[in-house]
Parts: structure tokens; sequence; C-alpha cells
């Protein structure tokens, strides 16, 4: 069964009859057009940014627990934008895949590693920014660079070990007249003899969505959410005085950008998942799958523009060089702020001093 013909790697809509019976509407027009331009704006927004992000934490500054794990969070960015230029020709080309079988699970098996490892890896910024806060004396100590960079490789373990599934179930058909399209098959190994019963596909797509769902989406949102429930109290509590929250809005602007553009993909995950008993929901696919999916993808290119135009002037950070601004914004996490050296919530690392 064809469980996806969308030129779109992430979700796995059923529109394979919508693209080769129905002419398109007016309507779905203008998404088509809008997802298109969202694409290439990501795509050249993404490529400079991440790429000056990269630039700026791996190759000018010191290397601390900060700038290795932003460096990594741009690393993961800037590899899926550059794979952007295959999916704006195929959203062109619509719904025709024309580069093969390789490059469709690659291509969806970068996706789906994107996500997580963003996700992943603003969690553990969020952990480590919780524990610096209440804990400044231990990880004065402990929280050191080589520290950060394995727990970093963590995250991409995790990352690639959930992308698995686009590995195994990501494949390319091609029709009588020459279209060929890139989909998720959800019975690669033929194990359904009744075409007509969708019990294994709906139980795998459920087990798909959910798992992305739950693991991509719904734990890391609640360790953020109690990390950033301990440190808002640490921060604003009588006891603790800070001269700047700049870390901490950036760091906020960062996570709440990755939500807000995430959050409608899952949300079209489960509306795709629901057809198999809620036939009439596909009408709406061909619509919002592809402007949700293209909203995911604007997450790669929005934390550059962050680090550099939160937290300060922004009149004052166009008279700025831009690898200026990213270095300040990223190293002034580790600068001191506090009113103590003990109590400061941002309280410096032994090797990052005089950043």
């Amino acid at each position: 069964m064809m469980e996806n013909s969308s030129v779109l790697p992430l979700n796995t809509s059923d529109a394979t009859d919508y693209y080769t019976e129905s002419p398109r509407s007016a309507i779905h027009q203008v998404f088509w057009i809008t997802s298109l331009i969202i694409y290439c704006l990501a795509f050249v927004l993404g490529i400079i940014g991440n790429g000056l992000v990269i630039w700026v934490a791996g190759f000018r500054m010191i290397r601390t627990v900060t700038t290795v794990l932003f460096l990594n969070l741009a690393s993961a960015d800037f590899i899926f934008t550059a794979f952007l230029p295959f999916l704006i020709i195929s959203t062109i080309l619509q719904p025709h895949w024309p580069f093969g079988w390789f490059l469709c699970k690659l291509i969806s098996s970068l996706a789906n590693i994107n996500m997580f490892a963003s996700v992943f890896l603003l969690t553990l910024i969020s952990l480590d920014r919780c524990v610096s806060i209440l804990w400044p004396l231990w990880t004065r100590n402990h929280r050191t660079p080589p520290r950060a960079a394995l727990g970093a490789a963590g995250a991409w373990t995790f990352a690639l070990a959930f992308s698995i599934p686009s590995v195994i179930f990501r494949t390319t058909e091609t029709t009588k007249d020459g279209i060929t399209f890139c989909y998720s098959e959800l019975d690669p190994w033929d194990e359904v003899e009744d075409e007509e019963d969708y019990f294994l596909y709906e139980s795998r797509h459920w087990t798909l969505v959910l798992t992305r769902f739950i693991f991509g989406f719904v734990i890391p949102f609640l360790i953020i959410t109690v990390c950033y429930g301990l440190i808002t109290v640490r921060l604003w509590s009588g006891m603790k005085k800070v001269k700047s929250s700049r870390p901490f809005k950036i760091l906020t602007a960062v996570v709440a950008a990755f939500f807000l553009c995430w959050f409608p993909f899952h949300v079209m995950g489960m509306i795709e998942a629901s057809i198999y008993k809620h036939p009439h929901l596909e009408e709406v696919l061909p619509y919002l799958s592809p402007l949700s999916s293209s909203l995911a993808f604007v997450n790669s290119c929005l934390n550059p523009l962050l680090y550099v135009f939160i937290g300060r002037d922004f009149r004052e950070r166009l008279f700025r060089s831009l690898p200026a601004a990213l270095e300040r914004a990223l190293s002034e996490e580790s600068a001191p702020t506090g009113t103590t050296g003990n109590s400061s919530t941002l309280t410096p690392d032994p090797e990052t001093k005089g950043l």
C-alpha cells in the first residue's frame, strides 16, 4: 500500500489519488506556492545563518560548553538545509520525485534526524542551563566542553536511532505514466495478503506517529518546562539578582520557535494516521501537509536570527558585524552576570574566562 506520494519527506499522507486524478484547485495553488516560497527562504537564510554560527562557534571562539552545544545545533540545521534544493525542485515537479530511491531515503532520514537532534540538543541545553543555575559550585568543576561534546554525541546517537524507520519504510514507486512517488511503504515485506486489510498499516502508522510525537515532542517539552520552571523561580526570587536576562531570552526564543514550528507537523501526522477510519480527512492533506512541513523547515534558519536580534536594541545590531554579534550572543551566556561569584546564575567556566 502506498502510504505517501507527497514529495515532502516527513509526513505520510495518502495523496496519490488526489495528485493523479484531481486537478489543483486555486486554494491548493496558493498553499503550494506559499510552501515553495518558504522552502526557498529557509534554504537561503539557513545556509547563511547556520554557516555563520558554525564559523563563529567553531573557529572564532574558545571552546566552551555553550559553543559546543550550539555548534551541534547549528550543524544539524545546516546539514538539513543544504538538501532543501532537492525538496524545492520536487515541489515544483509535484508529485513527481526525480531523484531516485537513494535520495528519497536519505533526505527523509535527514529530516527526521534534524527534528530529533534539534529537540534533543535543545533539551540538553535546557538541562545544562538549569543545572548551572541551581548548582553553580558543582558545575564549576564538572561542567566541561568534553562532557558537553559527549552529551551532544548522545543526542545525535538517539536521533539516528529514531530515524531508522525512515530508512526501512521510505521507498519509491513509478507509475505507468512515468511519475515516481517518494512515499512510506508500511508493508515492505508483503505481510498483508488482503490489500483491503488496513489494520497492519494503521497500527504501524500510529506507532511511528506516536513514537515521534512522544519522544520528539512531549517528553522533551515536559523536561524543558520543568527546567524553565526551576530557572524562573531561581532567577526571579528575592535571593538571586541578575544584570542581564539575555541568555534566558535567547534560549526561550530558540525553544519556543522550535515547538511553534514543529507542533503543526505533529498535528498533521495524527490527522494523516486517522485517515483509515476517517477517510474524509484526506481532503485537507494536499492543502495543509506541505504548509506544515515547510513551517517545520523554517526552524532550521530561525536560530541564528534569534541569536543576533534578541536582547539588545535592534538598531545597535545593524551597526555590528554579524560574526561579532553572533560571538557576543553565544559567549555572553558564559559571562559572569550575577552579583556574587557563588550565586551567579551564569558563572563562567574556568576555561572561558576572558571571553
